[in-house]
């Protein structure tokens, strides 16, 4: 399992940030756009909630594994009690 930081979290963290400094800016009227490119913002929300859905997709992905290794591993424990057993 590869954690940290790949190429479409970067994407990610720089279209937030983007958004951030867009919204302050616009907030303050340091900038006046037209208004085809007030929605700009909600391109880039459309993006990180499909990041934040594949990143949870993984995590749902890791729980399934880490299940499955829980349910194999008592098993084996089970099976080792009951073999000692058998044998004492």
């Amino acid at each position: 399992m590869k954690r940290g930081l790949n190429f479409w979290d970067v994407i990610a963290w720089i279209v937030l940030a983007g958004i951030l400094i867009w919204l302050l800016l616009k907030t303050l009227g340091i900038i006046n756009t037209p208004a085809w490119l007030e929605y700009a913002p909600i391109y880039g929300v459309v993006y990180l909630a499909g990041w934040q859905i594949h990143k949870l997709e993984s995590v749902t992905s890791d729980v399934k594994e880490l299940k499955s290794f829980k349910e194999a591993t008592i098993n084996e424990i089970n099976q080792i009690k009951t073999n000692y057993i058998k044998k004492s």
